[in-house]
């Protein structure tokens, strides 16, 4: 091994066993390790490019996804705490499963098990199903993905001694299997709450974008409710289609977000389908059972992304509220 990949294998690998120490209490983690050059293969010189840094590969007689970050001390940190918490998480059906990684680079390499569907914003956001020509997704799979993420999210607040609060759901953050099961994916800004406190400082990098619950952007801490509000904008995202980041379909000031416009458009008691993705009412079923459920989804939605979190409900609660709101609609076909 040459010298500036021993110093990188010795550096992120030491980082990286500290971390799995402190965060998995001991449990065993099966992480692989794989060569620079293994990887190099794997995907053909890194030539089939996904979505940023993520990369198709084939290892071992395996279809594979390998992600590949930018070469920095920033990104390296990240990218072990990326590993580390989807370890963490690894026996759950909604996170991408890890596979191994590669400590030789500056920023680790890691391999992940293959989600055949693609990330989620390519189902969801107009502008990019529009430009890629996809079929838009269906309500009730945008409403069982909701669900399962808020499991998820729900999962990393309660299974573990130390809440672990994700900081960044994002729809770039979620892959697909080949049922459409979603699969978190990025868990770079992840913190553990420590014990007897309930809250935690956040990412630094974050805290001046204005999509950020108000209480991060105030104070640089985080808490479960921050979560919550994060979770409110997605559901927001996969009623609209919009991306929140670039809102092409609906007229939202300058400087406003998406979150502030359904709050000011639910107060002037606009219908609601002036505001719902088109393509979840050209599928022509449902009739006053999904306006009904449309509006139940507005409604805990609008509940999550409170100002105040002390208003917002527990992800426990929310995962409760989308599984009656999915029954009842499956009541009402039959």
């Amino acid at each position: 091994m040459v010298p500036e990949r021993e110093r990188a294998f010795f550096e992120n690998g030491s980082k990286l066993l500290e971390k799995l120490i402190a965060s998995c209490n001991g449990r065993s983690i099966p992480i692989r390790t794989f060569s620079d050059q293994q990887l190099g293969q794997a995907t053909n010189n890194y030539c089939e490019k996904q979505e940023w840094c993520w990369y198709k590969g084939s290892l071992e007689g395996r279809i594979v996804f390998v992600k590949r970050l930018p070469d920095s001390k920033v990104w390296a940190d990240l990218a072990i705490n990326d590993l580390v918490m989807s370890a963490k998480m690894s026996a759950h059906s909604n996170v991408l499963n890890p596979i191994g990684c590669c400590l030789e680079t500056p920023s680790p390499v890691f391999v992940y098990e293959f989600a055949a569907n693609g990330f989620l914003m390519d189902r969801i956001y107009v502008s990019r199903v529009t430009k890629r020509k996809n079929q838009p997704m269906a309500w009730m799979s945008r409403l069982k993905i909701a669900r399962h993420i808020a499991y998820a999210i729900s999962y990393l607040h309660t299974a573990f001694h130390r809440p672990v609060i994700n900081m960044a759901i994002r729809m770039h953050g979620i892959l697909l299997d080949e049922h459409d099961v979603p699969k978190l994916c990025n868990l770079f800004h992840s913190v553990s709450i420590p014990e007897g406190e309930t809250d935690v400082k956040g990412h630094e990098i974050l805290q001046n974008f204005r999509f950020y619950a108000p209480e991060f952007r105030a104070s640089g801490k985080v808490m479960e409710k921050t979560d919550v509000y994060d979770f409110g904008r997605l559901l927001l995202e996969l009623l609209t289609g919009e991306n929140s980041y670039h809102i092409i379909r609906l007229t939202i000031n300058e400087g406003s977000t998406l979150v502030e416009y359904m709050h000011n458009r639910a107060q002037l008691g606009h219908c609601i389908n002036e505001i719902v993705d088109p393509a979840i009412l050209a599928d022509g079923e449902g009739g006053a059972s999904l306006q009904r459920q449309l509006q139940a989804v507005v409604d805990l939605a609008l509940t999550c992304t409170e100002e105040d979190p002390q208003r917002r409900p527990t992800m426990v609660d929310v995962t409760k509220k989308l599984r009656r709101i999915e029954r009842f609609i499956s009541m009402t076909k039959y």
